[in-house]
């Protein structure tokens, strides 16, 4: 059957996309950056697997007749990637740490590229490169290559472990764009070497490259920069800007690409001139980064992979001068950066940490090789050969960095101060975790319906997806108004409440709720609920590891528009998750005057047991309860018609997994989140394990930014 070239192009973006991801939830699992993911799914979709073991299905995917478009596609998608890192560069980054950066970063580029210039000098360019390629342009061309640091790679580990703020993060990602500025310059130089057919015109290539970088510093970089002070916020960066952007970047790269230096070279060196200052750089990234990242860019690795065939690698010979170029590889990467390190004052372990980062490669590697392979520097064999090598070095970065740099020694290396211990007795503490705005306000209300005038700490995290970190300062990012806290931190305002901010990268949000909740000793973690997309199960995901993990108090708030509490519902029978429910409807009760009402659905006239749990927590002399005893045989349609009876809010116990002492209701717990017209706070009660753990030492824990 004929397949026109749209209907193939949109099969294999579905392929490229879906494996891409599917991949990179093992990724995650393992602890590696997406990048791996990606670079992973590109070899399997190539020769070296599906190839290997599909070839019909390969070539009816893949046919020749489609890579031309494949190519293009890659390479727009690097273009735009490209301009985002040049938007990431920061001179602020160097800030404090210039001389011992450039120290580091210059030394982790000069012992690599020795080493890489050395090997193709020596052993390389004899028997892996074509005898037409000029010598020089070899030798310069795998010292670049051996050079190269990841520095989107490189900044996605530090914001996923917590150490963007630390000292060795500071100064390692400082490194790593010093290095990416130098490289890249230096690669721009090689391609114009190896492009040009002579040395007058190798000179004439570099000395227009350098009157273009002086035109776009000193003519486009002002008017970047006025253009930056009239978009001071989102709202003003109107789709006309966007276009005249873009405009401006295509031009970028279409002229470095005529003087013969390349087009990423182009629009890197455009989104690095764009002023960081006033909103701009960031909202073009907020713009651009999920097609760029997620559509186009697993379009490129696809492609590399359909260009790395890892059974050219077919002798023992060949497969022990890869180990070889590894070897050489971290040899001079860790080793220059780490000893470089040492020699400015840094520990050892400090040092090695360092070395270890920079000793990333990533995406970054593997957009020089495709330069070198497609001007036809190095064959595919040696291209397949630094692939793997790039794969390799990716790899091993983060387990390597944790035997190098563990949690403890994180711990002491922070450069936010941890929030001091008030006097005196602790007030009654409540953590509210937002993932979206709208769950906001209703936190808001049903905390100040908690605390009511008493003397409280209340704290509302939001935890910042890796994919959507930013390598600005805490300072600098976007203040907690503009974010998913906004919507709770206005409506706490209205209401008087004085509610701390606290904001940070997690790759484990579920872990990273229960130490933050560890960590501000709270009593009651509040989550906001959304229904799942697939599962069936209402409390499941995050949800339900915080539930198992947690040494506090955790309650979901499913919210319906909840404003004020005055009348409380508890379905009740009596487990511990049902005792923890009525806790807090009795401080609801104490703290904002709330009527509550005690459902207990039973199959005979028993409620002894009922009434007596009741009478334990409620004493006759409060008030403001009653016990309702109803006798029914099903329990969640009792409990979903009194739930119609005008209350505000329902307060349901729930065990994380399903016991035994939650048979009877278990059912109604699922039917009155799906169908209850009021808004729901399922409650579960610490268990005994997870409050045992709530007295170890919570120290180790991501960094926080902590605001008023």
């Amino acid at each position: 059957m004929h397949v026109n070239a749209l209907t193939l192009l949109l099969l294999q973006l579905i392929v490229i996309v879906g494996v891409s991801r599917l991949i990179g939830r093992g990724a995650r699992w393992l602890g590696q950056p997406l990048v791996i993911a990606e670079v992973v799914a590109g070899i399997v979709l190539g020769p070296s697997l599906l190839g290997w073991l599909a070839p019909g299905v390969m070539g009816a995917l893949f046919p020749a007749e489609s890579m031309p478009v494949l190519t293009m596609l890659s390479q727009v998608g690097l273009v735009l990637f490209m301009f985002l890192i040049g938007l990431e560069l920061d001179p602020r980054l160097l800030k404090g740490r210039g001389h011992a950066s450039v120290a580091i970063s210059h030394t982790s580029i000069i012992v690599p590229f020795a080493l890489g210039a050395g090997a193709a000098a020596l052993w390389l360019y004899k028997s892996l490169s074509d005898p037409s390629v000029p010598f020089s342009s070899f030798v310069l061309f795998m010292g670049v290559a051996m050079s190269i640091t990841a520095f989107p790679v490189l900044a996605r580990i530090l914001t996923e472990r917590g150490l963007l703020q630390s000292k060795v993060g500071t100064v390692a990602i400082a490194c790593a764009a010093v290095d990416d500025v130098t490289a890249w310059c230096l690669l721009a130089f090689v391609v114009s070497i190896v492009r040009a057919s002579s040395l007058a015109d190798a000179a004439l290539t570099t000395a227009m490259a350098l009157g273009y970088i002086c035109f776009v510093l000193w003519v486009v970089r002002p008017f970047l920069a006025r253009l930056g002070a009239r978009v001071a916020s989102r709202e003003g960066l109107t789709q006309n800007v966007v276009a005249g952007t873009l405009v401006l970047l295509l031009a970028s790269a279409w002229i470095t690409e005529l003087i013969g230096i390349h087009a990423l070279f182009g629009a890197f060196l455009f989104g690095a001139v764009i002023p960081k200052e006033g909103g701009l750089a960031e909202a073009l990234v907020e713009r651009l980064e999920d097609v760029a990242v997620v559509l186009l860019l697993p379009i490129f690795f696809a492609f590399s992979g359909l260009r790395t065939q890892v059974g050219l690698l077919d002798s023992v010979e060949a497969w022990a001068t890869c180990g070889v170029i590894i070897l050489l590889a971290c040899l001079g990467k860790f080793g220059g950066s780490a000893v470089a390190a040492r020699l400015t004052g840094m520990s050892w372990r400090e040092a090695g940490a360092v070395g270890v980062l920079m000793n990333t490669r990533g995406l970054m590697e593997l957009i020089v090789l495709n330069i070198g392979l497609d001007l036809g520097v190095i064959s595919p064999q040696l291209f397949t050969m630094m692939v793997l090598m790039a794969l390799v070095t990716t790899f091993i970065t983060t387990p390597v960095l944790r035997w190098f740099y563990p949690t403890e020694e994180q711990a002491k290396d922070r450069l936010l101060a941890p929030v001091p211990l008030e006097p005196g007795p602790a007030p009654y503490s409540v953590l509210m975790c937002v993932s979206h705005g709208q769950a906001g306000p209703g936190m808001a209300s049903l905390a100040r319906a908690l605390v009511g005038g008493e003397r409280a700490r209340l704290h509302a995290l939001h935890l910042v997806p890796p994919e959507r970190a930013s390598l600005r300062t805490e300072a600098e990012r976007s203040p907690p108004e503009e974010s998913a806290l906004a919507p709770l931190l206005g409506r706490a305002e209205k209401l008087g409440l004085p509610v701390r901010a606290l904001s940070f990268v997690s790759a484990e949000p579920a872990a990273d709720i229960v130490r933050t909740a560890q960590a501000r000793r709270a009593d009651l973690v509040l989550l906001g609920w959304h229904k799942p997309l697939f599962s069936q199960t209402m409390l499941g995901g995050t949800v339900h590891e915080v539930m198992e993990a947690a040494s506090a108090t955790v309650a979901v708030l499913v919210d319906r528009g909840l404003v004020d509490v005055k009348r409380v519902l508890v379905p009740f029978i009596g487990s511990r998750h049902d005792r923890a429910a009525l806790g807090l409807a009795r401080r609801l009760m104490r703290q904002s005057g709330a009527e509550v009402t005690v459902l207990h659905v039973t199959s005979d006239q028993g409620s002894h047991g009922a009434r007596a749990q009741v009478e334990e927590l409620f004493p006759a002399e409060e008030g403001g309860v009653r016990l309702k005893v109803v006798r029914h045989d099903a329990p969640d349609e009792a409990a979903l018609e009194e739930a119609r009876h005008g209350y505000d809010l329902v307060v349901v116990g729930v065990g994380a997994e399903w016991g035994l002492e939650d048979r009877l209701f278990g059912l109604h717990r699922e039917r009155l989140i799906q169908d209850a017209p009021a808004s729901l706070l399922v409650v579960r009660h610490p268990a005994p394990a997870a409050a045992a753990e709530a007295t170890e030492d919570v120290g180790a824990r991501p960094a926080l930014s902590a605001r008023s």
